[in-house]
């Protein structure tokens, strides 16, 4: 059994960042350490023992990490706003590699944009997600369809997405952070349309 300390994810943990777990334990792989659920990038202010929720996080997290390896190979979450990229690069620094595959779905960006963004040496592929959830939206990237992985348990289901999207070739147009700040819209309020 692969343990989180002896990986890429174990500062995230020991800072309290890992957060709404569906999967945190070994996978199918040997060695291997997936985590699916939130990482907090902003934590609230806590008043005397009370736990709070993060301001912010990235959410829906897809990703694995190696045993004894320092660098998280590829990663997919979902953003709120693409101004918390920068806190994504500075939460994560030194876990993420220049090798990477790091796929970051945005609330406000334009629903066709498709792009990347360095920030350090590290590149995002930024894309849309509206309705959807991070898992839909990397099957269908991916081109991996439900009969691909039903035979297989959650964490066999996370080894073989996460697999086949560490090989993606996605030549995207490259823009700065500023850039993308500029082009991006409004924050859409997640409630908005749901029934009382």
């Amino acid at each position: 059994m692969t343990a989180i300390e002896n990986t890429a994810l174990g500062r995230l943990e020991k800072e309290g960042r890992l957060l709404n777990a569906v999967i945190k334990g070994g996978t199918t792989k040997p060695g291997r350490f997936g985590f699916r659920g939130d990482v907090a990038l902003k934590f609230q202010a806590q008043v005397a023992d009370e736990k709070r929720p993060p301001d912010y996080s990235i959410e829906q997290v897809l990703t694995i990490a190696q045993d004894g390896e320092p660098t998280i190979p590829v990663l997919a979450g979902y953003l709120h706003s693409f101004a918390y990229l920068a806190d994504v690069a500075a939460v994560l620094d030194g876990v993420l590699s220049p090798n990477g595959s790091y796929f970051m779905f945005c609330n406000n960006v334009d629903l066709l944009a498709k792009y990347r963004t360095k920030l350090g040496d590290v590149t995002f592929r930024i894309l849309p997600c509206d309705e959807s959830t991070v898992w839909k939206e990397m099957m269908d990237l991916v081109g991996v369809s439900k009969d691909d992985i039903k035979k297989l348990d959650a964490a066999g289901k996370l080894d073989y997405l996460l697999d086949a999207a560490k090989d993606l070739d996605l030549s995207y147009d490259e823009i700065s952070y500023e850039d993308g700040l500029k082009r991006m819209e409004p924050v859409k309020n997640r409630n908005e349309n749901r029934p009382v």
